[in-house]
């Protein structure tokens, strides 16, 4: 018996390796055919892999590539928000997260070169306007509870 629960956390273990190893473009097929209540939470991960590649791509000068990264931020910040107000999970952690991840853009953008903080500001405001209506929804279901 001992043998077996052993031999099951090593597996649960190895899984769990694994899976924070995954590279971007797993998570991200990975995302497409998830079920709707993993993908909040894949869309964070898939956020904050490309948020730390942004911000180091960004201190290499390779712009471009840091552009496509914060690009994919703000989609998968965006679809992370879309799934959580549609299975109404996850709401809050979301909302956090893409707060973590506007303040840190905003710390990469003093360090840029003025022809490339634009991008970064607009994702900044995208972001924003994720929080914004996470938020609402948040609050709204408590509105509707307080009416009842």
């Amino acid at each position: 018996m001992r043998r077996l629960a052993f031999a099951m956390l090593l597996l649960a273990l190895a899984s769990a390796y694994g899976a924070k190893n995954e590279t971007v473009d797993e998570l991200k097929s990975r995302f497409e055919s998830a079920r709707p209540e993993d993908r909040p939470e894949l869309g964070m991960r898939i956020a904050q892999d490309q948020l730390r590649d942004a911000d180091k791509l960004y201190s290499e000068g390779n712009a471009d590539r840091a552009r496509a990264a914060v690009d994919d931020i703000v989609t998968y910040s965006e679809k992370a928000r879309d799934a959580a107000i549609q299975t109404r999970k996850r709401l809050k952690n979301v909302e956090i997260e893409v707060r973590k991840m506007a303040e840190k853009l905003r710390d990469i953008k003093r360090t840029l070169a003025f022809e490339d903080q634009a991008p970064v500001e607009q994702a900044v405001r995208r972001l924003e306007d994720v929080r914004t209506t996470l938020l609402k929804e948040m609050f709204a279901k408590e509105d509707k509870k307080e009416k009842k």
